[in-house]
């Protein structure tokens, strides 16, 4: 097991994704990164490989039978039961949805109010930002509620996607109540740190969460786009090719109204939200003390809670639908087929992209990571949430989890700093951000899965067109972070980073940028 906390823990993800670079095909390349992985656990031993692979079943070096790990296809289907629940109940939920004429209705409501593709871009940027409460949520519903508005005005499904994408993670690491803080409040915890207060306290410098809000804006209101997603824009304005994967169309329904999908999307948020205090225990008469809503949400299980809350919005959607009359039984019973069906590349990608994360964990990429992010600790020290951010985005990206980064890190980052608690809320923002830079970016991200499959749109497109657009917000990130090791003000490094992506995107439009402001073509 000499492979373990090395750099050959890497290299399964990396090749991963270099194989869907080059061959811009997922499936083959995330299973390969999985083979590689289980190879490597296994020590090359042919049937410990396949046994790895599917089972998952090992023992570390030095271990007894008590320390055997679960990295394989099964235990990722099994650990992960809950979302891949809540997928299926979301796509037989959109089917729904489609087939009564509903989505058809919202258009074209929503065709006589949002009137420009800057009005499209700013409702779902909005949309976004207020779903704060669970990446994967935000994610699928955000897609398919403005699917509808924005194919009418051309906005391309790259775009869309991306749109999705940065106000999924980015926001959720911004607010207190969600999933996210819960997480890592849970981890700074377990060191002996009050989680969430330590959360809201880095929230001002979690510059790459703030600047990507920024940078949409911006980019939004200048009415630009560069690299591939300019051409994917383009495409869409001139030629109406949308970049769609063809199985959304909207049906007509005369009797459908705009209502029809307000209402079950009203009753999914709503009770999904319920469903994460629930199983945060906000109700529970025998905890102790009041369990308020900050607590809650740290207390819960989103994988439980989100199932929990779509059935009962799905149930709601099936009675709602057949009363008003819009679908038939046979209809609406079809509606499961066809959502199932929508989610499996979503579904099958996902589940590669979660055997991969339990190998490279497994393999110890995060114990070797830390490692040199220790060794290097004491000479650097105002230079040092510089370094954590950029040591977050590589491991955010390689893992494809923000997560298991900040899992990793957050533990390492705060004993560092312990004699200096205003650079250390600094350090932990670094993490923070690091991770969701490297999530926003990594094909075998489970969130940017999400982000395709909310767009219904290809899942290699999307990250080639958003991964200019991460690098750029990163950069602007990592300045902010070298000056907040050294000024340590929020608002003042805060400004800065607004104003040089203001700069930023003005020299942009001027030098490789493409107007994306163009009036719709007609077929």
């Amino acid at each position: 097991m000499e492979f373990v906390n090395t750099f050959w823990a890497l290299v399964p993800p990396l090749v991963a994704i270099g194989l869907a670079l080059i061959t811009k095909e997922t499936y083959s390349a995330l299973f390969i990164g999985i083979v590689v992985g289980a190879l490597l656990l296994a020590g090359f031993n042919p049937i410990d490989t396949v046994d790895t692979l599917i089972s998952g079943s090992y023992i570390p070096t030095g271990g007894t039978e008590e320390d055997a790990l679960t990295t394989g296809l099964v235990p990722a289907l099994a650990e992960n039961a809950g979302i891949f629940i809540f997928l299926v109940m979301l796509g037989v939920f959109v089917a729904l949805v489609n087939a009564t004429g509903a989505s058809a209705a919202f258009g074209r409501w929503a065709a006589t109010h949002v009137k420009s593709r800057l009005g499209s871009q700013l409702a779902t940027f909005v949309l976004g930002v207020l779903i704060f409460v669970d990446d994967y949520f935000n994610c699928l519903t955000v897609g398919s509620v403005m699917r509808p508005v924005t194919d009418a005005e051309r906005l391309s499904r790259a775009k869309l996607s991306y749109l999705i994408d940065a106000t999924a993670a980015p926001v959720c690491m911004i607010a207190p109540v969600s999933s996210w803080a819960a997480a890592v409040s849970g981890v700074a915890a377990d060191v002996g740190v009050d989680g969430i207060q330590l959360f809201i306290n880095a929230i001002p410098f979690n510059f790459y969460s703030l600047l990507t809000l920024v940078f949409v804006i911006v980019i939004t209101v200048m009415g630009f786009d560069y690299g591939p997603m300019a051409k994917s824009e383009l495409a869409a304005i001139r030629e109406g090719k949308l970049g769609s994967l063809g199985n959304d169309t909207a049906v007509e329904n005369s009797r459908a109204h705009l209502l029809d999908m307000i209402i079950p999307i009203g009753v999914l948020i709503v009770f999904c939200i319920v469903g994460m205090l629930y199983v945060g225990g906000f109700w529970d008469e025998s905890a102790e003390g009041y369990m308020n809503v900050v607590l809650a949400f740290g207390n819960t299980d989103a994988f439980t809670a989100l199932p929990w809350g779509a059935i009962i919005a799905l149930v709601f959607a099936y009675v709602y639908m057949l009363v008003r009359r819009v679908v038939d039984f046979r209809q609406a019973m079809d509606c499961m087929v066809h959502g199932f069906n929508a989610m499996i590349p979503a579904m099958l990608i996902l589940m590669f992209a979660l055997t991969l994360k339990g190998m490279t964990s497994a393999l110890g990429a995060g114990e070797f990571v830390s490692g040199l992010m220790e060794g290097s600790a004491a000479e650097l020290y105002s230079m040092l949430p510089a370094i954590i951010f950029l040591v977050a985005w590589g491991l955010g990206f390689a893992t494809g989890t923000s997560w298991g980064t900040f899992g990793i890190l957050i533990p390492i980052v705060i004993p560092i700093f312990a004699s200096a608690p205003d650079l250390q809320i600094i350090g932990i923002s670094a993490c923070l951000a690091g991770a969701v830079a490297g999530d926003h970016c990594s094909p075998i991200s489970d969130t940017t899965i999400m982000a395709s499959a909310g767009a219904n749109c290809n899942h290699l497109e999307h990250v080639a067109t958003q991964m200019p657009y991460v690098i750029t917000v990163g950069s602007l990130s990592f300045v902010c972070f070298v000056i907040a090791g050294f000024v340590r003000n929020a608002p003042i490094c805060l400004a800065i980073g607004v104003a040089l992506t203001i700069i930023t995107c003005l020299v942009l439009k001027k030098t490789i940028g493409e107007d994306t402001r163009g009036k719709k073509a007609t077929n």
